[in-house]
């Protein structure tokens, strides 16, 4: 929960404020990606606590068995900038290939304004397949749009 407080409260870190990062919220994620997902931690000498966390898990509906959604990626902003997204990405995409043949699909949602995320999720392998228009209000009122992305087998 402090990791997401933390990211939450940095501009560009995740969707949620950190008000709207509560117990429930985290229990949640975690309690999903452990039962029919993917979570992954990572720490860092010298920073307390963790740097980063990724999870990822499927639907409960049986159209999307094939799909790992709801992906969320989260670092810590002292340890942004050294490769440990890319890292947490690299193994997602490694596990998913070598232990989870029935995934086809990896998805995911950033802010078309969060460039750096969006080069992140590109590098790795994900594909832009389309635009939301104006989906995303941010705290001054203006609109973003958000950009979904997804990984293929």
């Amino acid at each position: 929960m402090a990791l997401y407080r933390k990211v939450a409260a940095t501009p560009g870190g995740i969707a949620r404020s950190s008000d709207e990062v509560t117990s429930e919220y985290v229990e949640g994620f975690v309690s999903d990606s452990l039962d029919r997902g993917i979570l992954l931690v990572a720490e860092l000498d010298g920073l307390a606590g963790l740097a980063a966390e990724l999870h990822t898990y499927r639907s409960e509906l049986g159209i999307f068995r094939h799909v790992l959604g709801e992906l969320t990626v989260a670092v810590h902003p002292d340890a942004q900038g050294r490769g440990i997204g890319r890292k947490l990405f690299e193994r997602l995409l490694a596990l998913v290939t070598a232990e989870h043949p029935d995934i086809t699909r990896v998805e995911l949602i950033t802010a078309e304004t969060n460039h750096r995320a969006l080069r992140l999720y590109e590098g790795v392998g994900f594909k832009r397949e389309g635009r939301l228009t104006g989906r995303i209000r941010a705290p001054d009122g203006s609109l973003d749009s958000d950009i979904p992305l997804a990984w293929h087998r």
